[in-house]
C-alpha cells in the first residue's frame, strides 16, 4: 500500500461520519501521489501527510441567543484552524443549516492549498455555525453574531486567525461580528475581512471571487488560443460569486444565459439582465424565479437541471457537490468546453474525472475561486498599513494574482507530465509551498 493510501485509510478510520472531508482528502492525496512517490522516504520520516491532513486546532462551542419572541435559541459554532505554516489562519465563516464539522474541515483543508496558490502569506482555516440567517430580523442576526463572536474572539486576531464571510455571512453579519470583537477585545485591528468601506474594508472585495473566476478562465482560454468573446455561459447560483462572475464574463464579451438558486433556474436567451438579478437577490432577498416574471422571453424551471442548457462554458458557483456525473455527461454531449469552479468543490469526484476524460478543460475551485481570499489578504495588508487602495489598484493586483495562479498550476502539471490536468497542478503547486514551510519549521 502506498503512503498516500495509508494516510487516506487513517483519515477515514479516525474521522468517521465526515464524507465531505474524506472526499477532499482523497482528491488531494490522489493527485499528489506523483510528488509523494518521488520523496516518499523523506515525507514518511517526517509524517508530512499525517500532519497535513490533521487540523492544528478545532474550536467547537455553543451559541445561545434570544429571538424576537423572547425564546432562547442555541446553535453550534466552530472554527477549524487547519494549517499556519505560511501565515495566519485565513478562511471564511459560513452560517447555514448544513454546517457541520465535516464540511468545515473539508473547506479548511482546501483553503490551505488555495491560500498557498495566491502567493500571499496566509494559512488555511474555516468556521461557521448551523445558524440560518434567512428569514431572521436584523436584531436576531445581530444577537446571534454578538454571541458567536463573544466566544470566537478568544481564538482569533490580526496575526493569528483572520476570518472572512462565506455563505450566509455578508456585509451585515461581518459588521455585527467586527463590532462585537472590538467591544470585547478593545482592539481596532484587521481581524475580519469583507468589512464595510467606512471601517477598514477593501474596494473590489465584494466582486473579487467572481471576477477572479473569470480572470483565470480568460488565462486558460488564451493558453488554448481561445477567448470569451461570443461564448455562451451558464453560471450556477445567484449569490455574490455568481453575480460578479456574470458581470465580468459579460464585460469580456460572453453571453450568460442562465442562473439558479436552490429552488430552480432561469434561462434568458437574450443574456441575463444582471440589474434585475441584483435587485431580486441583493435588495429584496427574493427567489430567482421572480426574474421570469420581470424579463420578457425568460423562463423559469423548478428544481435541478441547469446543466441541460447548451453552453460553451459552465461556471458552478453555488455549493459543494452540486454537479454530478449525469450533469457533466449532458454538458459534454452538448459541446461544453470549459468548467471552472466558482464554489468550493461543487463538482463530484466522478463528474470531475468524466469531464477531464472527455475533453473538457477543468479548473478546480482551490485555484479558480482564490480571488476572494487573495483580496481578503490585500485587505489585511491595507489594514496593517492603515491605507486604502483605489478600486483600480486592487483590481489590478487581483488580476495579476489570478494570472500567476494559472501559470503556477499549469507549470506544476507540466513538470509531472500531466499537461492540462489543472486539478493535479493546483494541488501540487499548493502543496509544494506548504510542505517546504512545514519542513523548515520542524516537528510542530
Amino acid at each position: 500500500m502506498s503512503y498516500t493510501e495509508e494516510v487516506y485509510e487513517r483519515v477515514v478510520a479516525q474521522n468517521p461520519g465526515e464524507p465531505e472531508f474524506h472526499q477532499a482528502v482523497k482528491e488531494v492525496l490522489d493527485s499528489l501521489k506523483v510528488v509523494i512517490d518521488r520523496n516518499e522516504e523523506k515525507y514518511r520520516s517526517l509524517s508530512i501527510l499525517e500532519r497535513l491532513v490533521e487540523p492544528e486546532r478545532i474550536i467547537s462551542f455553543r451559541v445561545p441567543w434570544v429571538d424576537d419572541n423572547g425564546t432562547v435559541q442555541v446553535n453550534k459554532g466552530y472554527r477549524v484552524q487547519f494549517n499556519s505554516a505560511i501565515g495566519p489562519y485565513k478562511g471564511g465563516l459560513r452560517f447555514h443549516p448544513t454546517v457541520n464539522q465535516s464540511i468545515l474541515k473539508f473547506l479548511g483543508f482546501e483553503q490551505v492549498f488555495k491560500n498557498s496558490l495566491t502567493g500571499l502569506p496566509i494559512g488555511g482555516g474555516k468556521g461557521g455555525s448551523n445558524f440560518n440567517p434567512k428569514g431572521k430580523s436584523d436584531r436576531e442576526v445581530m444577537a446571534f453574531c454578538q454571541s458567536f463572536m463573544t466566544e470566537l474572539c478568544k481564538y482569533i486576531g490580526a496575526d493569528t486567525d483572520v476570518p472572512a464571510g462565506d455563505i450566509g455571512v455578508g456585509g451585515r453579519e461581518i459588521g455585527y461580528l467586527f463590532g462585537q470583537y472590538k467591544r470585547v477585545r478593545d482592539l481596532y485591528e484587521g481581524v475580519l475581512t469583507g468589512k464595510g468601506l467606512t471601517y477598514g474594508g477593501s474596494l473590489i472585495r465584494t466582486e473579487a471571487t467572481g471576477y477572479g473566476v473569470v480572470y483565470i478562465l480568460n488565462e486558460l482560454m488564451k493558453d488554448h488560443s481561445d477567448s470569451l468573446d461570443g461564448k455562451t455561459v451558464v453560471v450556477t447560483g445567484s449569490g455574490n460569486v455568481a453575480i460578479y462572475a456574470v458581470q465580468k464574463a459579460t464585460q469580456l464579451g460572453a453571453k450568460v444565459v442562465a442562473m439558479c438558486d436552490s429552488n430552480g433556474y432561469i434561462y434568458d436567451p437574450n443574456g441575463i439582465n444582471l440589474d434585475v438579478v441584483k435587485d431580486i437577490k441583493e435588495v429584496k432577498r427574493g427567489r430567482i424565479k421572480e426574474y421570469a416574471d420581470r424579463v420578457e422571453g425568460a423562463t423559469y424551471t423548478e428544481g435541478v437541471g441547469i446543466w441541460n442548457i447548451k453552453c460553451d462554458v459552465y461556471l458552478p458557483c453555488a455549493t459543494q457537490n452540486e454537479l454530478d456525473v449525469d450533469g457533466v455527461k449532458t454538458l459534454v454531449a452538448n459541446g461544453c468546453k470549459y468548467i471552472v469552479e466558482g464554489a468550493n468543490m461543487p463538482t463530484t469526484r466522478e463528474a470531475t474525472e468524466y469531464a477531464m476524460d472527455n475533453g473538457i478543460l477543468f479548473l478546480p475551485g482551490k485555484a479558480a475561486n482564490a480571488g476572494g481570499v487573495a483580496t481578503s489578504a490585500l485587505e489585511m495588508s491595507q489594514n496593517s498599513q492603515r491605507l486604502s487602495w483605489t478600486s483600480d489598484e486592487v483590481d489590478a493586483k487581483l488580476h495579476q494574482i489570478m494570472v500567476d495562479i494559472y501559470a503556477k498550476i499549469s507549470d506544476a502539471a507540466k513538470r509531472y507530465d500531466l499537461t492540462d490536468n489543472y486539478v493535479a497542478g493546483a494541488n501540487i503547486a499548493g502543496f509544494e509551498k506548504v510542505v517546504d514551510a512545514m519542513i523548515a519549521q520542524g516537528i510542530v
